[in-house]
């Protein structure tokens, strides 16, 4: 079978040449050595007329055709004072169209900057765009509102948090795209693909020496091109216009949420690892303006967010060791809201509609079945206790929802529901809230599984754990697959549900770095250069998250809940929460207004009223109130045709014909620039400065947190006090009394209660029953060690010239045997001027014994001879020194092959 290879985009610089009844934009690959053209007419007053010839044009092609158009678009022949092409912008991709009230406008993306990378593909974040309108001046109708609704537009800021790759589905999760590599293509289909290349795609200059041509000599590869997935992508509908005209290099699909990624060093080792949110763009909006679901499942505050771990020291999918971890946060999937009217703190919560047979519920988690198979875990962190039912409301009728939909699921594949009141648990003083979290997570990930693309290692075999043998998911011959997934969910969920997803990526990361062979068990203490790194990803990714719905940062963070927080931190929390409530009283309408149009559920037209006139935007994301449904779909099978039949695995990863369509495979040479990702990443033919790469930037745990004082163990694995990191936990590592107070009260805080201590809802009872005694408490204590009475001072008399000096404190002096060897060591320096002939045998000088440690023959301590080297390297070796003098050889059959792909893949 022939390799396969994402196809990386043939336009990612751009260029924008303005001439008075049209805009050309050239769009070229990296390299810039293919290039395409896209003609814009700018005579329309309101339509959008674009037209790509779907021609690949080399650099010299280029130059010839843009100086025609500049010859041809003067406005006397000859004349040179003025041009008749002008440059006017560059650019890196098209985020699309849009039209308001006169005519278009394209929108460019100006500046960007990589932020992550993954198997050698670049992730970028959009840093600035420019917003150009394209009829001309002499035929552009005004309109009074046009400006208004180009401001409301340009609200959205697609500087902030937007994400792109040239060359990886970000609409995906890491599972699908890799097991799409493994799917076989067809014959049929590559072959139909292939024959409708036309003549000049396969020309080749050698033909006429008697080469063979390298279709069918076994060099070919697959290209994939798959459909994004448009719940996540947030600009497909500015792309609708030319989406079906224009060749698919010039469409770029931008995803919105969080990318963040940072570099774990083990003893040397990098390993890269990868926080990725999706949002969702269906019921897209802010806090207390959507709420629930809409007719069609979709939820707000929908976010689907994946860790990827990664060993950096092997690049490439086929060969490197990938693993991925994937939950998702949500609304909870009812018809519900509150009335922001009565400007209180917290709205009283209202069912909209009545829906008793869950039919809202039941569209919702059959697209989860569809997307991460079974079984599907729901994590609800509402209250369940309250004098007056305000968050009870939801739990019950979500209770209710899911007993109606698992009486026609199959036993093995039914919605397990774990219900949790997370706020309770923190009021009391005798309960550890991460320790159950920790609990909880266990059983998730056990259930769950997560994705893999090698088999186990052999020391997995050597020194089996418990945990590893209980582990869920899918096992295949590549790996392991995730199957189902976790659904969190609060009110809000921003503050509680960060902190359980936090919990639950620990458990999994754990898990993918045993995996990976990077650590001996399946578990990570708090308080360890690991944990803390992976802790600031997930604090970064909850405060961007909750920006974008409530309109501030986290109140509550994981320092809170482990109750270690600084006391400036409850300030922070305050200032943070009237942040967000000002922002839900007063400016959240204009950026839901803003969504609204950018999304275009909302697209203005002079024949309906303009969008700061509607009372409500409920009728943009509920398509059945304005036409009765076609077809009702069964209350019983409330899942979609081949769903089940599939399951526990998920149906958009199963290899059946619906799902191949959704897949464009090209079949090229493996020499071509659109498949190789050696070329993209490392990019030879620039000149690259080392200390602008983006590896030096990446968050590092050796830099960032692991402690700069010599002799301390470097496993980011150790557990550290917190004045040993090289980065505060505490964030304030000047105030040295609060820290000590705070790991004071770490220290003191009590054990988790027991059952009669607190009463728990049947669920945790349950998990209680289920808890395993190896599972060690989450929440570390830094341990002193002890010393005597007797031998403390002087041992502080004696060791602190050594403290001072190393900067740690010895516990006990040297042995005898180490002192032998310190000697030993002395001499051997002091007698290194000496040239000994004969080393295969034992030495015997000043008393001491020396052995050669070198394995090799005439190798040791005290010199070395120079290494073998076979033919074929010297022959080499020569080969290279003789090209240098001018003195080349003949040619042979395999290089007049391989300069033939250069030329052909380069210039023709």
């Amino acid at each position: 079978m022939p390799l396969t290879a994402f196809v990386v985009s043939g336009v990612q610089k751009l260029v924008l040449y303005e001439t008075r009844a049209r805009y050309f934009l050239v769009g070229s690959n990296n390299a810039q050595t293919k290039h395409r053209v896209l003609k814009i007419d700018r005579t329309e007053p309101r339509d959008l007329v674009v037209i790509d010839d779907k021609h690949v044009y080399s650099q010299q092609e280029l130059r010839e055709l843009l100086g025609r158009l500049d010859l041809g678009n003067r406005t006397k022949i000859g004349q040179k004072g003025s041009s008749g092409l002008s440059r006017a912008v560059s650019a890196f991709g098209i985020v699309g169209f849009v039209r308001f009230l006169e005519g278009y406008y394209i929108i460019l993306i100006t500046k960007r900057r990589k932020v992550a990378d993954i198997g050698g593909h670049s992730i970028y974040k959009i840093e600035d765009t420019n917003m150009i309108y394209i009829p001309n001046d002499s035929v552009r109708v005004t309109h009074p509102d046009e400006a208004r609704y180009l401001r409301m537009f340009q609200n959205v800021d697609l500087s902030s948090n937007f994400y792109f790759s040239y060359s990886y589905d970000l609409s995906h999760s890491l599972q699908y795209n890799l097991t799409l590599l493994r799917i076989p293509c067809e014959p049929a289909e590559v072959e139909g693909l292939h024959s409708s290349c036309s003549k000049q795609d396969s020309f080749d200059i050698f033909e006429d020496e008697g080469l063979p041509t390298q279709v069918g000599t076994g060099v070919m590869v697959h290209g994939l091109k798959n459909e994004p997935y448009a719940k996540y992508v947030w600009n497909s509908r500015l792309l609708e216009r030319i989406k079906d005209t224009v060749h698919p290099d010039w469409l770029m699909y931008i995803i919105h949420g969080f990318c963040g990624q940072s570099k774990l060093l083990i003893y040397g080792r990098p390993v890269y690892v990868t926080l990725i949110a999706r949002r969702s763009s269906r019921f897209a909006g802010t806090r207390f303006l959507k709420r629930g679901s809409n007719c069609e499942g979709d939820v707000a505050n929908e976010v689907e967010t994946e860790q990827i771990i990664h060993d950096a020291s092997v690049m490439s999918f086929t060969a490197g060791s990938y693993s991925s971890y994937v939950q998702v946060r949500g609304s909870v999937p009812l018809y519900w809201s509150q009335d922001i009217s009565t400007m209180m703190p917290k709205p009283p919560i209202r069912l909209d509609q009545a829906d008793p047979y869950a039919h809202v519920a039941a569209l919702h988690f059959d697209q989860m079945l569809q997307r991460f198979g079974s079984p599907i875990i729901i994590l609800n962190l509402v209250k369940k206790r309250e004098k007056r039912k305000h968050e009870k409301i939801l739990s019950e009728e979500l209770y209710r929802a899911i007993i109606n939909l698992n009486q026609f699921l199959s036993p093995e594949h039914c919605i397990d529901y774990i219900a949790w009141d997370m706020a309770r648990y923190t009021k009391s003083k005798l309960c550890n809230v991460l320790d159950r979290l920790g609990m909880i997570a266990e059983n998730v990930v056990k259930r769950t599984g997560f994705y893999i693309n090698r088999s186990d290692f052999h020391c997995h075999t050597l020194r089996p754990d418990e945990r590893w043998g209980d582990l869920g998911g899918l096992v295949v011959a590549h790996g392991r697959l995730q199957t189902g997934v976790l659904r969190t969910n609060c009110v809000d969920c921003l503050d509680r549900t960060n902190t359980a997803q936090f919990m639950v990526g620990k458990c999994a990361l754990a898990y993918q770095l045993y995996a990976l062979g990077m650590i001996d068990k399946p578990k990570l203490q708090f308080d360890t250069d690991c944990v803390r790194l992976f802790e600031e990803l997930y604090e970064d990714h909850g405060d961007t998250l909750s920006l974008q719905y409530g309109g501030s940062q986290l109140v509550h963070r994981v320092k809170t809940y482990r109750k270690i927080a600084p006391w400036t931190q409850h300030s922070k929390d305050i200032m943070q929460t009237l942040s967000r409530y000002y922002s839900n009283a007063f400016s959240d309408a204009d950026r839901q207004d803003a969504i609204n149009l950018f999304l275009q559920v909302y697209q203005p037209s002079e024949s309906k009223p303009h969008l700061w006139e509607l009372p409500t935007d409920f009728y943009l994301h509920q398509s059945n109130t304005m036409a009765l449904p076609q077809e009702r779909r069964s209350y019983t099978y409330w899942w979609s045709d081949g769903v089940l039949s599939y399951l526990p695995l998920p149906y958009d990863e199963v290899p059946c014909e619906k799902n191949k369509k959704k897949v464009l495979v090209k079949r090229v040479n493996r020499y071509e620039e659109s498949t190789d990702m050696y070329t993209e990443f490392f990019k030879p033919y620039e000149l690259t400065s080392f200390d602008d790469t983006f590896c030096i930037a990446m968050t590092n745990s050796a830099r960032e947190f692991m402690p700069k004082s010599v002799g301390l163990d470097p496993s980011p694995f150790t557990v550290r006090k917190p004045e040993e990191t090289g980065k505060s936990v505490l964030g304030n590592k000047s105030n040295k009394e609060e820290a000590v107070l705070q790991r004071k009260t770490a220290a003191s805080a009590p054990p988790p209660p027991s059952e009669e201590q607190i009463s728990s809802s049947s669920e945790d009872d349950s998990e209680e029953d289920r808890e395993d005694d190896a599972t060690a408490s989450q929440r570390s204590t830094p341990i002193k060690i002890g010393e005597s009475g007797d031998n403390v001072r002087t041992q502080e008399h004696q060791q602190q010239p050594a403290r001072e000096t190393y900067g740690l404190n010895l516990s006990a002096l040297p042995r005898d045997e180490d002192f032998f060897i310190y000697h030993r060591s002395v001499c051997l320096e002091s007698d290194s001027f000496i040239n000994f002939s004969v080393i295969n045998c034992c030495l015997c000088i000043c008393g001491y014994y020396r052995v050669p440690v070198s394995s090799f023959d005439g190798d040791s301590i005290y010199e070395m001879l120079p290494p073998r080297v076979d033919l074929e390297s010297r022959n080499l070796f020569e080969n290279h020194i003789h090209a240098g003098q001018g003195l080349i050889r003949p040619l042979c059959r395999e290089d007049l092959l391989l300069y033939r792909e250069y030329l052909k893949n380069r210039y023709m």
